[in-house]
């Protein structure tokens, strides 16, 4: 932010001795030490806007992984849970629906399947599956966790920056009608 901000003495500019200075912000000139301040916290409020709606995003696109992940767990649990629970085999196989959406998430997220002839799954491979989806969501659920926090610190951040701006463009303001009584006086 400082780098930005460039002081420059005014030519013939001095009151009572002292050299009268004039900033430049951005390679615009003429400003004023207030107007420069002013400008300076809207730029960081600003600057931390973009930061936080770029994390937005991330959260966004980790909440829709999480979705896809357990649409595709979905459809397992449910072929899981068509598969008799009592004196079943381990090679025992069960039809999953919608098996190219599942093995296209898997193969999205990177989740291990195995996977025999004609969409269907053994009953190990099955409970595998289930086991791998469900533990890539876990993964992401404590990913977002974190991300969220952070997305709540910039939150933080952006509000305290805007009301730092805010504060700073009152006062400026109470401090001009303060002068401008005090002349009047």
């Amino acid at each position: 932010m400082s780098s930005t901000i460039q002081p420059s003495p005014i030519t013939g500019g001095s009151v009572y001795g002292v050299t009268q200075v004039e900033y430049t912000i951005d390679g615009e000139g003429g400003k004023n030490f207030i107007d420069v301040a002013i400008l300076a916290s809207f730029m960081q409020a600003t600057a931390i806007e973009e930061s936080t709606s770029s994390y937005a995003k991330v959260v966004a696109a980790r909440q829709k992984k999480i979705d896809e992940l357990a649409e595709a767990l979905g459809y397992i649990a449910k072929a899981n849970g068509s598969l008799d629970s009592k004196g079943g085999k381990s090679t025992d196989k069960v039809k999953v629906d919608n098996a190219s959406y599942v093995k296209q998430i898997a193969a999205k997220y990177e989740v291990q399947l195995s996977w025999e002839s004609d969409n269907k799954m053994t009953r190990g491979n099955i409970q595998k599956a289930q086991t791998n989806f469900t533990y890539a969501i876990d993964r992401e659920d404590n990913d977002i966790q974190q991300d969220i926090v952070t997305l709540q610190s910039y939150i933080t951040k952006r509000d305290n920056a805007y009301s730092n701006a805010s504060k700073l463009v009152k006062k400026a303001n109470h401090a001009a009608a303060a002068t401008i009584k005090n002349v009047g006086s």
